[in-house]
């Protein structure tokens, strides 16, 4: 029997759609699995009544398909489906990382990533690996066709996840088709700077960097209270903020001093556009552990 842990992540980071993503030190999932002649499934945790426990459209049991590795697998949700927190490829995560390793599978970090993306897509359709890498490797990564980067970030953060549910098909809905060149160019510039903080450990240039005008403003509009909780953020320290991957998760770059603050501050945003929320005041953390 093995147990991994797999934290949940931040993609998209503003300006990095599709491309860029961060694990977060809390909150987390944790898999347990154990070999059987078939795989089956049990759920337990937040959200787990909306978790389905058929291998099939079950991230983890896609992820035992993939390796041909039949498991017993249980599946203690920390990180709540439809959040923005990467919920779906925490699970993922963390059964490719236990299922490689109870079936002596040798798989180098970027071929773990890509078994994980499988299980992605039978949740959001398409198996994209911006929060999968995270997961895995942890820190600052940056996923494209020919591989992934990653930067073992140092930098606080507060996530902020009020009570209402975006679907990750509904935010891809809402994504503009095209975009003008100053629009391109705005966020290509963006994302270097954001790239920069993150290797430097500097919240000011982070924040900065999730600047972005395209595709954010798009998601925003889905989350109820998403204006009163950037301001009140930014009021209480934040350097930026924005849109937690397909949302409604808000996440908050900030320094390390004044993160309880900010995340109190989300929470707080929220609450006076009449909107419940809880927040954790984290940072950039490891990806997937065992336990």
């Amino acid at each position: 029997m093995i147990s991994v842990r797999a934290p949940a992540t931040s993609a998209n980071l503003g300006s990095g759609f599709d491309v860029f993503g961060v694990a977060l030190d809390r909150p987390a999932d944790v898999v347990r699995v154990e070999r059987a002649d078939e795989t089956t499934i049990d759920v337990t945790g937040a959200g787990a009544q909306y978790i389905p426990e058929d291998p099939g459209k079950n991230t983890a049991g896609v992820v035992a398909r993939e390796l041909d590795a039949p498991a017993h697998i249980h599946i203690d949700k920390g990180v709540r489906p439809s959040s923005g927190l990467g919920s779906s490829a925490a699970s993922a995560a963390a059964a490719t990382v236990a299922l490689a390793d109870l079936y002596d599978r040798d798989l180098t970090d970027e071929a773990l990533v890509r078994v994980a993306a499988e299980g992605e897509a039978a949740v959001s359709g398409d198996a994209h690996a911006d929060n999968v890498a995270p997961a895995i490797l942890g820190g600052f990564t940056i996923v494209r066709e020919d591989g992934v980067e990653c930067v073992d970030a140092d930098l606080a953060l507060a996530v902020c996840l009020p009570d209402i549910v975006v679907s990750t098909r509904d935010a891809r809905g809402v994504v503009p088709e095209s975009a003008a060149m100053a629009d391109l160019v705005d966020t290509v510039g963006s994302a270097a700077t954001l790239t920069l903080g993150m290797c430097r450990g500097d919240p000011e240039q982070v924040g900065r960097g999730v600047e972005e005008h395209l595709v954010t403003p798009a998601r925003a509009a889905l989350v109820d209270g998403y204006d009163a909780a950037c301001d009140a953020a930014r009021a209480a320290g934040a350097t930026g903020v924005t849109v937690s991957g397909s949302g409604p998760g808000v996440l908050a770059v900030c320094r390390r001093a004044d993160r309880k603050q900010v995340a109190a501050a989300l929470v707080d945003g929220f609450e006076d556009a009449g909107v419940d929320a809880t927040a954790y005041p984290t940072e950039v953390g490891d990806g997937a552990t065992f336990v």
